[in-house]
């Protein structure tokens, strides 16, 4: 940890010490919440969200915040290595061309719904869910865009991964704008503390609004889970295509957007991470870089100054819009070209997921090293992005 801000309600704890002011006030509206348990941790990877900065935990007493899970519930990251040594550029190439047939990316979806058996099961008895379950069946084993990725990557222990970063795509989505316009409407009624220009509306945990938001945030997460496991197949598949038959370990999974209940401090409550990873005693997870810098297999320390958390990634240094205005393409794909990595910076729009947009992984890791340990680094050779 390198920073406690005692002047809020509560203390906010930061394990970084670059973070922008717009994340430093929003973290003080966290602090400050009346249902807010001990303290509000922010890791070294955040920086400004919606409501509350991305790369940080709340703990809560008494209420579910929905803008505190996000839009893109369950969003997370597979990892799987394989019992490959190496793959020739010649053949990476061979397997995006492959993999770009078999997993639609960006906007694009399956022209035809997917086996339902690939669902979660339970769909019919969720309202939002329900009214999204169609399109969910055509987006499952789609990547989306944004920071969304599929990543072949060289470990350190010999071995090729894979790693994937996706989520709920338009069923989450759907499911948490619902929610969160209802939370805002009960606020309202009720002339709650939280204005609507805080985006921090709650449901209180004892209402059925609050049970109906968790049973359907609970049923986007194993979407989101079932929509990367896909992916994965699809991917090893590819791949197999090009080289030949191999073998895979289990896939390792971790989400970052979600609520759920856990102990903590000797007490019951909700941690909501938005941009965070759970990192109990021994737990493996996975913080990705950029295309073009290292990702890491990890082992959680269980620290519990941060709800047992640790980062989901690098970070943003620079927003989307602005990444794009500053950043010199022709720089940014040098930077790549000379690391050997297949990436996918192409034109100047690309410029928001190009390696200088982040923040240094190097620093990120070092900042956390009481929250996990490194157990593989893995180092990009090709990459899929939306």
């Amino acid at each position: 940890m390198k920073k406690v801000v005692s002047t809020e309600k509560k203390p906010i704890k930061l394990w970084l010490t670059d973070l922008e002011d717009g994340a430093l006030a929003q973290a003080k509206n966290l602090a400050n919440l009346p249902f807010t348990f001990k303290h509000i941790p922010i890791m070294p990877d955040s920086h400004q969200g919606y409501g509350m900065p991305i790369g940080s935990i709340l703990a809560t007493k008494g209420v579910i915040v929905p803008n505190a899970v996000g839009v893109d519930i369950g969003c997370g990251m597979c990892a799987m290595r394989t019992s490959l040594k190496n793959v020739s550029k010649e053949d990476l190439r061979k397997t995006l061309a492959i993999a770009r047939t078999l997993i639609p990316l960006g906007f694009n979806w399956h022209d035809e719904p997917q086996d339902e058996a690939l669902m979660p099961k339970g769909h019919e008895d969720l309202q939002i869910v329900s009214r999204a379950y169609v399109k969910g069946t055509k987006q499952i084993g789609t990547l989306g865009g944004g920071n969304h990725f599929i990543e072949i990557q060289q470990g350190s222990d010999g071995y090729i991964w894979i790693m994937i970063h996706s989520g709920s795509r338009a069923l989450g989505y759907t499911v948490a704008k619902h929610y969160n316009h209802v939370a805002i409407k009960l606020n309202e009624r009720y002339h709650s503390m939280i204005t609507k220009k805080m985006e921090l509306a709650f449901l209180p945990i004892e209402t059925q609004e609050a049970k109906d938001y968790i049973t359907e945030m609970n049923y986007c997460i194993e979407y989101a889970l079932a929509n990367r496991k896909l992916m994965m197949t699809r991917m090893t598949k590819a791949l197999m295509e090009v080289v030949g038959t191999f073998n895979c370990d289990e896939i390792i999974n971790k989400s970052h957007n979600f609520a759920a209940w856990e102990n903590h401090y000797g007490e019951n409550v909700l941690v909501h991470r938005k941009g965070a990873t759970r990192a109990y005693k021994d737990e493996l997870g996975m913080i990705p870089g950029s295309q073009g810098t290292s990702s890491y297999i990890v082992k959680g320390l269980g620290n519990p100054e941060s709800f047992m958390s640790c980062s989901h990634g690098a970070g943003r240094k620079m927003g989307r819009k602005q990444a794009q205005r500053e950043l010199n393409l022709e720089h940014e794909i040098e930077l790549l070209n000379q690391k050997g990595v297949i990436h996918a910076i192409r034109h100047a729009s690309d410029l928001d997921e190009a390696t200088g947009a982040y923040k240094d992984i190097d620093i990120v890791m070092e900042n956390q090293k009481d929250l996990a340990e490194i157990v593989v680094e893995l180092t990009p050779l090709a990459v899929l992005k939306g």
